[in-house]
């Protein structure tokens, strides 16, 4: 498989509540799980559903995870899910390894992380041509529930600074 056909989705995890005595062990709030789903539904809409998930062990990204499939109906069973310990609290040679690691053959992969890496990772990768607006707000920081999209111009190993074109955000809030 070329690289043309492949994406990369970079996910930040759904609004969480504050109260957990662990933030691992911190949940969505009622919007978060509102959210979740609606990116979900906007992801599935665009045909973005991923054939491989890299998830952060986090009871919020977990739940993101979930919902966001809910949100994409039918379409992920199948879905080859890894809940990995070094996305909490990940840096981004954290984040670029697990990507690096996904086999070449997988079109799209979804990463279900939390900030800032998650902007930090999507700007770090985007290369000239990247859509402006996007590359804008990956570089001040992405809300809760949104989504950077990306198309990478080399294979999963290689990936790395500015190998990626930055194509949109789609978010799972209202005002989008």
């Amino acid at each position: 498989m070329n690289s043309a056909s492949q994406r990369l989705v970079l996910l930040r995890h759904a609004q969480a509540e504050h109260g957990a005595l662990r933030d691992v062990d911190r949940a969505l709030s009622l919007d978060g799980r509102a959210h979740a789903r609606l990116v979900g539904e906007r992801l599935a809409a665009a045909d973005l559903v991923p054939d491989l998930v890299l998830c952060s062990v986090a009871v919020r990204t977990r739940q993101t995870w979930q919902l966001v499939a809910g949100g994409m109906a039918e379409r992920t069973e199948g879905v080859e899910v890894r809940y990995l310990d070094d996305l909490y609290e990940a840096d981004l040679s954290d984040v670029l390894d697990a990507i690096r690691g996904v086999p070449e053959h997988t079109p799209t992969v979804l990463v279900v992380g939390h900030e800032p890496v998650t902007s930090a990772v999507a700007h770090l990768l985007a290369a000239p041509g990247s859509q402006e607006a996007a590359l804008h707000r990956v570089r001040t920081g992405i809300s809760t529930s949104m989504a950077a999209v990306l198309t990478p111009n080399v294979a999963w190993p290689d990936i790395g600074r500015r190998t990626c074109v930055l194509t949109e955000l789609i978010s799972g809030r209202q005002s989008g």
